[in-house]
């Protein structure tokens, strides 16, 4: 039985971000290269495009507003997409037709996490959009993907249909960029030293047990 204190991670992230996606498998990785270390993880939100609707927009709508036109992103999306690849993780960008607002992905994630699925319902979202190109704007969509993580399908369509916890996850992903965090994923060690990117998960797990060490340390004095 391990008498550590368990080191917080808190993972700002964002749903529609790919280096979101590759940096939870890299993270991931890292605790099973550091497995004497406990762990307690926060999946913390970010609006990557606040500015996208809560309705979405047409994904080539996207990629004209933010990368200039749709062409400008296919050279950005193979490496990308390569680096998905190298974790094992599928990204298919031409299947993705819609761009969403990820508030209610969030509301999804936070509801999921007090029954301990925060991380499923992360990657099952994750999945639906880069893998198979899935529409996370439509309530049947975030229904289902609720459903397949374990949690009541009628009681999270209820859910989806108020503003339940809109202000909550607005708060925390404005807390977030206040605190400087505009590239993400960004891993939060202990509440104080931050990692931006997504890094290798060696990388990771070096800082999972330096800052772990430190954290014990510092608790035995």
């Amino acid at each position: 039985m391990s008498s550590l204190k368990p080191l917080q991670i808190d993972i700002v992230s964002d749903v529609v971000c790919p280096w979101c996606y590759i940096g939870k498998r890299r993270v991931e990785n890292a605790l099973a290269l550091a497995p004497e270390v406990p762990v307690a993880i926060h999946w913390r939100p970010f609006f990557l495009n606040p500015w996208v609707p809560r309705e979405g927009i047409s994904r080539d709508e996207y990629l004209t507003a933010k990368f200039g036109s749709v062409e400008a992103y296919k050279n950005i999306a193979g490496r990308v997409v390569a680096a998905a690849g190298e974790e094992g993780l599928v990204y298919r960008p031409d299947l993705v037709k819609r761009q969403p607002n990820t508030i209610d992905c969030h509301r999804l994630i936070h509801w999921a996490d007090a029954r301990g699925k925060s991380a499923e319902m992360k990657q099952r979202l994750m999945e639906l959009y880069f893998r198979d190109g899935g529409d996370l704007t439509d309530v049947d969509v975030l229904v289902q993907a609720a459903a397949d993580c374990g949690l009541d399908p009628a009681l999270v369509r209820r859910r989806l249909a108020t503003d339940e916890d809109v202000g909550l996850i607005s708060a925390q992903a404005k807390d977030a960029s206040d605190k400087g965090i505009s590239g993400v994923p960004t891993f939060v060690f202990a509440q104080k030293y931050a990692v931006s990117g997504a890094q290798p998960a060696e990388q990771l797990a070096r800082a999972i047990r330096q800052v772990s060490a430190e954290v014990n340390a510092q608790a035995a004095e």
